[in-house]
């Protein structure tokens, strides 16, 4: 992939992995760590498949890699386990999560000063990967959020003078095409450009659901040599976002049978299983966002729709009137808001390796398709409305 053509987080990641790739062939220096910033779980998965293959043999996996949790364990840790070498295996890689817990409030001074000390004179022997999947960086950086700014450039002035950073940045929709058509090419296939288009502004530009749901077309379409727009419909939007939206639908009636039921179909019917959860919620809150927009534009017909969400935060023409109608269905903003609030909770109970993913969404479903209890005020006014 060449730099010039990729947007930021391809071309981060690109360099990465050639620095890596080099390193363990012996012909580029290695640094002692890295910052993989950002919550790009596509990206991420390349950068960790690359230090992998390079520097964890399949036998010694057990002794070399190491995932450790600054939850549950203290930097000092942490750093103890960089500098003590192993007896079964020659190089250690430390793969460090939550390092969100080195921002939180206090200084921090000890653990930086360890952080320092250590850098000072690195274990040659031992490679750390902090994750700061805690941060969203936008595919373009003005629209980045303010609280993720500050986090960010607090982590380059921290471990950024020690670690290469790599920014695993959201994949605009444009690069997210350009890795369809690049990657069906190299399969020997091609994928006609419409079809790319529609599969990446279906699905957002989410490159976990973009490359899951390529891997079906390929082998869709295997012997033809060609993706067609009409193969994304029947694979891709016929199946899974015709689904979503019917549950979408029994959500917003407040049908908490048909809703649990619909969800049980979605994932029964995914490969992935309850692995997907992830996927399905970010297609719930996706939706529901733009339900927001489309109650907050007070959009009425379909004609309308396509002026009030822009290119990229569409949904395919089948579903416009649907959404619209279920949209009408919440008294207001604070009922979508809510929503909104339920799945980011789900969200977070997920990234928590739950012992039991389904319960969690059919937890979701059940509140989302609840009605909203009244507020206390609320509530009350209605007792004093009652009782006039």
């Amino acid at each position: 992939m060449s730099g010039a053509r990729w947007g930021a987080g391809f071309t981060a990641v690109g360099r990465f992995v050639a620095e890596i790739e080099a390193a363990a062939a012996d012909k580029g220096a290695l640094r002692p760590g890295y910052v993989l910033a950002g919550d790009e779980a596509f990206l991420f998965d390349r950068c960790r498949e690359a230090v992998i293959k390079g520097f964890v043999p399949p036998e010694l996996k057990d002794f070399c890699l190491s995932d450790l949790d600054l939850q549950t364990n203290s930097i000092f840790e942490v750093l103890d386990c960089a500098q003590t070498p192993s007896l079964m295996a020659p190089f250690q890689v430390i793969f460090v999560r939550n390092i969100r817990q080195l921002y939180t409030r206090g200084s921090k001074k000890n653990e930086f000063a360890a952080l320092d000390h250590y850098f000072r004179s690195p274990n040659p022997q031992a490679l750390l990967l902090f994750v700061a999947d805690f941060l969203r960086i936008t595919s373009d950086v003005r629209r980045m959020e303010m609280n993720d700014k500050t986090h960010f450039e607090r982590i380059k002035e921290t471990l950024g003078e020690h670690c290469g950073i790599v920014e695993l940045a959201r994949v605009s929709e444009e690069d997210a095409i350009r890795w369809l058509v690049a990657t069906a090419q190299a399969a020997d296939v091609r994928m006609e450009p419409d079809a790319a288009h529609e599969l990446a502004d279906a699905l957002g530009a989410d490159m976990m659901l973009i490359s899951s749901e390529l891997e079906k077309l390929l082998l869709y379409t295997l012997g033809r040599g060609r993706i067609t727009l009409g193969d994304v419909e029947t694979m891709v939007l016929g199946a899974k976002q015709r689904s979503l939206y019917e549950l979408t639908d029994a959500i917003s009636s407040h049908d908490r049978a048909k809703a649990l039921a619909l969800l049980h179909g979605l994932l029964n019917s995914s490969d992935a299983g309850e692995d997907a959860a992830i996927g399905h919620l970010y297609m719930l809150a996706r939706t529901f966002r733009q339900m927001l927009v489309i109650q907050e534009k007070n959009v009425r017909d379909s004609r309308a729709i396509w002026q009030a969400l822009w290119q990229g935060f569409r949904m395919p023409p089948f579903a416009a009137e649907d959404l619209i109608r279920q949209a009408r269905r919440y008294k207001g903003r604070r009922e979508l808001t809510r929503a909104l609030k339920l799945v980011a909770r789900a969200d977070l109970e997920l990234r928590s390796s739950p012992a039991d993913k389904r319960m969690v969404l059919e937890k979701l479903v059940y509140e989302l398709a609840s009605e909203p209890k009244p507020t206390p005020a609320l509530w009350e006014m209605a007792q004093l409305s009652f009782f006039a």
